[in-house]
Formats: C-alpha cells, structure tokens, sequence
C-alpha cells in the first residue's frame, strides 16, 4: 500500500472484519495486527505531513531543498524526543536549584 488513503481503507476493511460475529480469534488476531503496523504507519505518515505544514507556515518562501533539510532536522529532534514528553531540557536534574 502505497499512500494514506489506501491505507485508511484498508483499515476500515479490517475494523468492519473483527467486529464480525463469526470471525475466527485467530482472524481477528491477524486482522488486529495488521491493523496496528498500518495504524502506526499512518501515524508516522501524518507527522511528516505535520511537520512539512508547519515549515511551510513558519517559512513560506523558502526552497524545496531547505525544506527538506527543515523536514530531516524536525524528524531526528522528534525521533530523539522522550516518549510522550514526560521530560524535556529544561527539566534537567543539574544538582542546582535554580
């Protein structure tokens, strides 16, 4: 599957297939897995988005080539962020209160 809303359907499909009365648990396991990678795909498909759109409102004339220089610093800095960011720099333990 190659873009977002083959995606999306997909998903649809397999979400309509495990609420099924007379699917199988082993069915329902394999469609409910299925399900999660493309979800997370789609996850990850909708932070690039994210991240281009936000560029593009920050900096709307700049080129093709600094925006997508822009794209891969936001995605390291996420891909490097704690998860669900209990814990950024500001919060950094230095043995001084401030």
């Amino acid at each position: 599957m190659t873009n977002f809303e083959e995606k999306l359907k997909r998903l649809e499909e397999l979400s309509a297939s495990i609420k099924k009365s007379d699917i199988s648990l082993e069915d329902a396991l394999k469609d409910f897995e299925e399900g999660i990678k493309l979800a997370k795909s789609m996850e990850k498909s909708l932070d690039e988005m994210e991240s281009k759109i936000q560029i593009l409102m920050n900096n709307p004339d700049i080129s093709e080539e600094e925006k997508s220089a822009d794209v891969k610093k936001q995605k390291t800095k996420t891909e490097n962020s704690p998860v669900l960011g209990l814990f950024d720099e500001s919060s950094e333990i230095t043995g001084t209160r401030a």
